[in-house]
Order: structure tokens, then C-alpha cells, then sequence
């Protein structure tokens, strides 16, 4: 949820990990398990996704 929030406020993956302490892999495995659970395919359908759920 933290890191799709973080994607719809237009960081990338580097400043997210930067965020989070986390490395940049573990933000790439976070984003593929949102990408496959929400059955998207890209960033932008991700942002539009929590903007239209009220998530971001």
C-alpha cells in the first residue's frame, strides 16, 4: 500500500526505496506483486488505480 501510494505521488523507484529503506529490488518485487494482484501492467495504470480507489 506504502509503495503504491509512493508511486502515485510520481516517485521513482530509487526515492522510493530512499524512503523506505529498502533497496531498489525490493521496491521492483513490491510493484510487480501490485502490477499481478491488481492485474495492471503499467506505473501510470497504477497511479490511476489509487486515485480512483481513493488510495493516494
Amino acid at each position: 500500500m506504502e509503495v503504491l501510494n509512493l508511486v502515485a505521488a510520481g516517485l521513482m523507484n530509487r526515492q522510493i526505496a530512499e524512503r523506505l529503506g529498502v533497496s531498489t529490488r525490493t521496491v521492483d518485487a513490491h510493484l510487480r506483486s501490485i502490477y499481478a494482484k491488481l492485474g495492471l501492467k503499467s506505473r501510470s495504470a497504477a497511479t490511476r488505480f489509487a486515485v480512483e480507489h481513493h488510495l493516494a
